[in-house]
């Protein structure tokens, strides 16, 4: 997962990209960079860890123009080398810099097509660096003249959505011609459009989430259609085509569980509103499997349970209370590497309020249960600051399967809930009862508030993977990559030979 925003502007953007990486943050926390647009020529920073620390004064002072892309990643795909910290960069056609969110499932074929066909050097294993080749290939492919004309910029974008498969939103800027921004044709990564009126015209501002809009003064316009392409041209004309043959809406439903601030509104849906709903369906199945009177006081794990927290404990008429701190400075956990870092992180992440707990049955509400690891550490907090009974209760059902769209939990065997019963996964966090939201209640928390959503990605929840490429095979081979790196670091070594060979051979 990544945040990405695009802005055209009438006055220099480096601050104003800076403000809006920290309103999206929360979505990338493992690097961080800005390229911005200056008389056709690109100055770029671009560096591992927070925003506030990858750029310094002499940094912004760098980052020249009134337009440009930022970007804050957490690593989905490749690994967390600084070299692929984003934007990306291709010096032809024109000068393309690009940021993505989201996962290409078909980025090491395009890899190869791109080597064996295009006569495109990928340098990294980043599948957006793979994403700006094929895009910077079709607009080579379809531009004749000296200049780039929106109906060109779109038909390579068509081109675009045909060749790759997966979850992705991007903007893009192009030297001397104007800022792009794209969504895939399933809706499944969340993108929208914002302006901003001036006495010197109409700014623009392409962001991950409406809270990056409105943080930095910038009106919410819209969301970007499924498979729509915007286009911001030198005049600063907003032009816009939808570039796919049969697009549909299909958002994330991990974005409404987790994702995305609560303050945000994700294709007509307020993120908060959503986790309400969440609460009330909750509320009324724990009311259908915990007995009366075995729940005292309702607790969220901070900070984005809180809201479905509040409203299961209202609906219950139970009391709510705070029971745990957090510490905001730890990242999050289930997006950390390795169980021991994650598990050493929850206790400094989270401290416990005896007073809260003592001879008490609680009920602990968290947004969703990935690993495991977070749930047992603050079971066994619970217990330890004096509950007398631990009731765990989770907005969203079990995650059973790989998220493979750009949320980093790819492997089956480090769900706890893959091939275990709710009342295993129980007996594995150490909790009395455990209580999982229902599939179809969840979507129809989503839907209560927009109406018009009727489809989502819930492929983590569902096994039903939208693009209609992912098989077994295919999960098997990522799972086998993640746990046999050295391995896979080989295989693309002997690869990069052979293409180096098939090269030399058919020169």
């Amino acid at each position: 997962m990544c945040g990405i925003v695009g802005v055209v502007s009438h006055q220099p953007v480096n601050q104003l990209l800076y403000d809006a990486l920290l309103l999206l943050q929360h979505r990338g926390q493992d690097a961080a960079g800005i390229a911005t647009n200056h008389s056709s020529m690109f100055s770029m920073h671009k560096a591992n860890g927070l925003v506030r620390d990858v750029f310094r004064t002499r940094n912004m002072r760098a980052l020249m123009g009134n337009s440009g892309i930022g970007h804050c990643r957490y690593p989905t795909a490749g690994s967390s080398s600084e070299e692929e910290a984003q934007p990306f960069y291709v010096n032809a056609p024109f000068g393309i810099t690009l940021a993505h969110n989201g996962n290409l499932t078909n980025w090491e074929q395009l890899k190869n097509e791109m080597f064996k066909n295009d006569r495109r050097h990928i340098n990294t294993d980043s599948d957006s660096e793979v994403l700006l080749n094929v895009l910077a290939h079709e607009i080579q492919k379809a531009t004749t003249g000296y200049s780039l004309e929106p109906a060109t910029l779109f038909q390579a974008v068509t081109v675009l959505n045909r060749r790759v498969r997966g979850g992705y939103a991007a903007v893009a800027q192009i030297a001397g011609v104007g800022m792009l921004g794209f969504r895939d044709p399933f809706g499944i990564r969340p993108l929208c459009l914002g302006v901003n009126e001036t006495p010197e015209g109409v700014e623009y501002l392409i962001a991950s989430e409406s809270v990056a809009l409105e943080g930095v003064g910038f009106r919410f316009v819209r969301d970007v259609a499924p498979g729509e392409a915007i286009f911001i041209d030198a005049d600063n004309k907003l032009h816009s085509q939808i570039c796919a043959d049969n697009p549909s809406l299909n958002p994330c439903v991990f974005e409404f569980v987790y994702l995305a601030r609560p303050d945000s509104v994700i294709d007509g849906a307020s993120v908060y509103a959503t986790r309400l709903k969440m609460g009330e369906y909750l509320a009324e199945k724990i009311k259908r499997e915990i007995p009366d009177g075995d729940i005292d006081v309702v607790m969220p794990i901070p900070d984005s349970s809180r809201p479905a927290a509040i409203q299961l404990a209202l609906r219950l008429g139970v009391e709510y209370r705070e029971g745990f701190i957090k510490n905001r400075y730890i990242g999050r956990t289930f997006i950390m590497p390795g169980q021991a870092a994650r598990k050493k992180s929850v206790r400094q992440k989270l401290n416990a309020i005896g007073d809260e707990f003592k001879g008490k049955n609680v009920l602990l509400v968290d947004d969703s249960i990935v690993r495991g690891t977070t749930s047992r550490e603050i079971v066994q907090m619970a217990r330890e600051a004096g509950a007398k009974k631990v009731i765990f209760a989770s907005a969203a059902p079990p995650v059973i399967y790989p998220n493979v769209y750009g949320i980093d939990m790819p492997t089956r065997d480090e769900l706890i809930a893959y091939g275990r019963t709710t009342e295993e996964v129980c007996k594995e966090i150490t909790a009395d009862y455990l209580v999982y939201q229902d599939i179809d209640a969840l979507k129809q928390s989503i839907a209560d508030v927009n109406p018009a959503l009727t489809k989502f990605e819930a492929s983590c929840f569902d096994g039903v993977y939208v693009t209609g490429d992912v098989s077994a095979d295919y999960l098997d081979k990522l799972e086998y990559a993640r746990h046999h790196p050295k391995e896979k670091g080989a295989e693309d070594a002997a690869r990069t030979q052979l293409n180096l060979n098939i090269a030399t051979t058919e020169a």
